[in-house]
């Protein structure tokens, strides 16, 4: 498909695709989001779809897919299972957990919001650098370096104030 092709029909595929934001987010403002990464994405790849393809079909479904991926960067994660922990029975493992769930949390707010945020898609989400690179656009070298700077300013962190 062409780009003239795709400005084209952008308009009535931008309509679908913000139809399907409003029923996911039931928001105006979380739709025009979700509308806007999409026609986004759309715009990026349509050269590489096949014109006879139906079109109407893909944006819904990458209109679903940027839905999904907004509701994951910006819920609250829950960072107990950073540590891979629930909470123990015990008033002992009570308090433990939250001491570590309060020092946790607080070497998370250290973190650059962007570092933060390949942190958490790749350590709280489970997804994958491919999968993260496609979400963000950010290349898969950076990704890397990002999540591993990330781990280590959080590990560091996370140390300094055991030792305290």
């Amino acid at each position: 498909m062409t780009r003239s092709e795709f400005e084209h029909i952008a308009a009535q595929l931008r309509q679908k695709v913000l139809k399907v934001g409003l029923q996911f987010f039931g928001s105006q403002e979380d739709a025009e989001d979700a509308a806007q990464e999409t026609m986004v994405q759309l715009w990026r790849y349509c050269e590489q779809i096949d014109a006879s393809r139906n079109i109407e079909s893909l944006a819904v479904r990458v209109a679903k897919n940027c839905c999904v991926s907004m509701y994951r960067r910006n819920r609250p994660a829950p960072i107990s299972s950073l540590y891979g922990g629930e909470f123990g029975s015990s008033p002992q493992e009570i308090l433990e957990a939250k001491d570590t769930q309060q020092m946790l949390e607080e070497a998370l707010d250290l973190l650059k919001p962007r570092e933060r945020q390949l942190f958490e898609m790749r350590q709280l989400e489970g997804l994958s650098v491919d999968e993260i690179s496609t979400e963000t656009g950010i290349p898969k070298p950076s990704i890397i370096a990002m999540v591993s700077a990330a781990r280590k300013k959080v590990f560091s962190e996370l140390k300094r104030r055991m030792k305290q």
